[in-house]
This record gives C-alpha cells, sequence and structure tokens, in this order.
C-alpha cells in the first residue's frame, strides 16, 4: 500500500470512528469549547494507538503530531494541554461512552457471528497499594476468534459479576453469537437475556446451581457406566501436548435432555456437554472432569473448539495473558471512567485487527517518544 493510499484508507476511517459518537452529548457550553469534542476524541484514540498512557503523553503526542492531526481535522486552536484534556473527558457520560467504542469496535470487526467469551479480570498494575486504591476488576466479552475485547463493565470485584453481565449483554449486538460464561454466569436470567438476544449459549455449571449440576453430574456417571447405550450422545477426541505435558479432552454431548429441562426449566436448555480431561506429566497423571449446558444442539466435534476457545481468553499458545491489560492510573482528580474506557477498548485490540491503527502507522509512522 502507498503513502497516498495509507492516509485515504485512515482518513475514511477516521470518519467512521467519529461518526460512531456523533450523538455523544457534550455537556460544556458551546459558546466556551475551544476544542471541539470530536478533535479530543480522534486526539485520544491516536496518541493511545501510538503508545500514549497518560495524559501528559496524549498532550505530547498531539503537539508533536499537530500536522498529522490537521490532516483530519482542523484543529484552529491546537491540542489541549494534559490537565485540561483530563477536565473534558471527565464530564462525559460514560456508560454512553462505552456504548459508542462498542459499536465502533463490532463494526470494525464486521458481524458476530462467533464466540463470544463473557469472563471477568483483575487488571494488572491497576491498584496502588500507597494510596489504598483498589484494583480494577472487569467484566469483559471478547471475541475469540478476532482475539478481541468488544466491551466491558468496571465492577468493585468478583462478587458483582452477576449484575455486570446483564449490563455487559445490553452493550451488545449478539445475533447469532455463541456467548459462553464461566460457572458464575450460569443464571437463568442471563441464559435468557442471551436467548432475547437472538444468540446462544454454553455455561459451565458448578455448585451455584446446586440441584442442576448434581442431576447432571448423577446422570452423566450412570450413562458413562452403560456406555451411553440409554441416551443420545456424540462424541469427541483430542490430543495437545507440549512443554512435556500430554492434555487428552474427551467431549460427550449429551442431545436427550427432556427430563432435565422439565425439572428444571431452564431457558432454551438443549444439550448437556462433560469434558473429560486427563493431563499427563511425567508419571503423573491429573485428571478432571467439567460439565457444560447449551442451547445449541450441536456435535460433541463442534461443541469442542466453543468451550476451548473461552479458556484460550485466559493464556495464548505463547503463555501471555491474552485479556489481561497493563492500566498506569492518573491521579483521582484528573480522569473519568469515560477515559478509562478509552485506555480499555482501545488498548486491549489486537493491533494487527485495527484497520486505524496500522493506516494511522504506514500513513505517518507516528509513536509517542
Amino acid at each position: 500500500m502507498g503513502r497516498a493510499d495509507s492516509e485515504l484508507t485512515a482518513f475514511d476511517e477516521t470518519v467512521v470512528f467519529l461518526d460512531y459518537f456523533k450523538d455523544l452529548p457534550d455537556p460544556r457550553q458551546a459558546g466556551k469549547v475551544i476544542y471541539p469534542l470530536p478533535e479530543v476524541l480522534l486526539l485520544c484514540l491516536l496518541a493511545v494507538l501510538a503508545g500514549a498512557e497518560t495524559f501528559v503523553d496524549i498532550a505530547r503526542f498531539g503537539e508533536k503530531k499537530l500536522d498529522l492531526l490537521r490532516r483530519f481535522r482542523p484543529f484552529l486552536h491546537g491540542t489541549p494541554a494534559h490537565d485540561h484534556l483530563g477536565d473534558i473527558l471527565s464530564v462525559l457520560d460514560a456508560e454512553q461512552f462505552e456504548r459508542c467504542f462498542v459499536n465502533w469496535v463490532a463494526a470494525l470487526t464486521g458481524a458476530p457471528r462467533e464466540v463470544i467469551a463473557i469472563d471477568g479480570k483483575t487488571l494488572r498494575r491497576s491498584g496502588a497499594k500507597k494510596d489504598a486504591q483498589a484494583a480494577v476488576h472487569m467484566v469483559s466479552a471478547f471475541a475469540a476468534h478476532q482475539r478481541l475485547v468488544l466491551g466491558q463493565v468496571r465492577v468493585a470485584d468478583k462478587s458483582n459479576e452477576i449484575v455486570a453481565i446483564p449490563k455487559l449483554l445490553d452493550l451488545l449486538a449478539l445475533e447469532g453469537a455463541v456467548v459462553t460464561i464461566d460457572a458464575i454466569g450460569c443464571q437463568r436470567e442471563i441464559a435468557r437475556k442471551i436467548l432475547e438476544k437472538k444468540a446462544d449459549y454454553v455455561l459451565a455449571l458448578k455448585g451455584n446451581q446446586g440441584a442442576l449440576r448434581d442431576d447432571v453430574e448423577v446422570f452423566a456417571a450412570e450413562q458413562k457406566a452403560k456406555g451411553f447405550k440409554d441416551t443420545k450422545v456424540t462424541r469427541h477426541e483430542t490430543v495437545d501436548g507440549d512443554h512435556g505435558r500430554i492434555e487428552t479432552r474427551t467431549y460427550t454431548a449429551v442431545h436427550d435432555v427432556d427430563w432435565l429441562k422439565e425439572r428444571h426449566d431452564w431457558p432454551g436448555l438443549a444439550g448437556v456437554v462433560m469434558v473429560e480431561s486427563a493431563r499427563e506429566i511425567g508419571d503423573k497423571i491429573e485428571r478432571e472432569t467439567r460439565f457444560y449446558i447449551t442451547s445449541l444442539a450441536w456435535l460433541a466435534c463442534q461443541l469442542g473448539p466453543v468451550i476451548r476457545s473461552h479458556w484460550a481468553i485466559g493464556v495464548s499458545s505463547e503463555g501471555h495473558a491474552v485479556m489481561s491489560v497493563k492500566v498506569r492510573p492518573e491521579p483521582k482528580d484528573s480522569g473519568s471512567e469515560a477515559r478509562e474506557a478509552l485506555w480499555r477498548e482501545s488498548k486491549t485490540a489486537e493491533p494487527s485487527d485495527n484497520i486505524l491503527e496500522r493506516s494511522m502507522r504506514e500513513a505517518s509512522g507516528c509513536n509517542v517518544q
């Protein structure tokens, strides 16, 4: 791609980005606005994509790259200083800001016909012991195939994930997607909301659904002992080897679940999946059995990759945490939840998947120094 083509692509993507924020209210007095909100948002996005981690970094980027920025917007008064920048973002409605960003990311990645994994993580380096500042805990929706965070909701701690998950689902366009959630999200209301949004679910089943888990576990054990001759199942096996470890996973999808639906009245229940794993390390063998419920009437060979993709969001094949985000906190009075959302959403996207970032780098070689 030539320089001219890169600049044109970057300009087009900038127009698209700003279009998703056109309805975001600017509560500042119109007659006193020196720095228009679209210019501020564009400055922040490009600076963060170029490596900015603080408002000081963003302000420095604006000073050094003003000519570049003026290719896209007028910037008649230049760019704001770091403290002014914090003041501007602090008055924005964080929830509406997040919604605009989520919609842009969804458009950037295409239709969500894939696995959307929802999980809670504590962000690394987000707490400050000397200021008694608690770590930031986020519930995130992660496009497993594209390795991209689609949306996030901040919660006080892990126990609040049940409340946050429905809010996160409301942010997302899920039609046609398969939503996976760990055991804390195995709730009837959450399953019902996923179905209402024309998506399907695969939910981990643990002790928080005591009677349901017990019935599934007892049924699976009885049927396995009989070779599953009394019920309809499909099976699939995978073997993986890495760093001297061999792991064998056997997926058994139980398709005859009418009895379970009648007893527990679970919304949209179409199947149960049992995953038996055996991990061999030297002479030691570790065994584990996990259970899942799903609204999908899929075969075991189809459900296996869906379940694997959820756990892959925690650690990539290279052993790095995929969803972990380093946060460099600003002083408490200098920013807002909107500012945090900007950092989270921009920095959790894989660079190779971000058309705007790629185009901007090719067009200008922009970098924060």
